[in-house]
């Protein structure tokens, strides 16, 4: 499993680029994982406290499951269950 480390050592746009790139991960050939929820790095973006990070997580989340990676380490799990089948749907639609 390889998990790209979001918010260890880099500034933001290291952490965007690699949430924009994580599927490049996938040519490794084993499950990526993307540690995201409430961090640091979606705090300066949205100038939110950790409590008020939820829909950047969210669409971090959405992103991540439309890129292809395989777990995601969030705080509210069904809530990221709800938006991993939400995207599946709309991936698996006609």
């Amino acid at each position: 499993m390889v998990d790209p480390g979001i918010g260890f050592g880099k500034d933001l746009a290291g952490n965007l680029r690699l949430i924009k790139h994580i599927a490049q991960f996938k040519s490794l050939g084993v499950p990526v994982l993307l540690g995201h929820s409430r961090k640091s790095f979606l705090g300066q973006l949205l100038n939110a406290e950790v409590h008020a990070r939820e829909q950047g997580t969210d669409a971090v989340t959405a992103w991540a499951c439309l890129e292809g990676a395989d777990f995601v380490r969030v705080h509210d799990v069904r809530r990221a269950c709800e938006i991993r089948t939400t995207v599946q749907a709309i991936g698996n639609a006609p």
